[in-house]
């Protein structure tokens, strides 16, 4: 498949990479396609974000650092 083996759907900025299993150390290897698009390198710590009815969220922290810090700017100005 062009444009890698693990997109299987691509609209807008929402993409699907694939599947990974879990290893038997609770172990997932995240594909290539999306380790390269958001810039993931050995080492580098991800955030794991839980909802039990939908499932889990990975992120980079500062991803909802700066989500977070956008919040609490649009709460001061509500309160202005």
């Amino acid at each position: 498949m062009a444009g890698g083996k693990h997109i299987l759907a691509k609209q807008n900025a929402q993409r699907v990479f694939g599947t990974a299993k879990v290893g038997d150390r609770g172990q997932i290897v995240i594909p290539k396609e999306a380790r390269e698009l958001f810039g993931i390198r050995p080492g580098d710590t991800l955030l794991i974000l839980a909802e039990e009815d939908t499932g889990l969220i990975v992120s980079r922290p500062e991803v909802l650092n700066h989500l977070a810090n956008q919040i609490l700017s649009n709460v001061k100005n509500e309160e202005k």
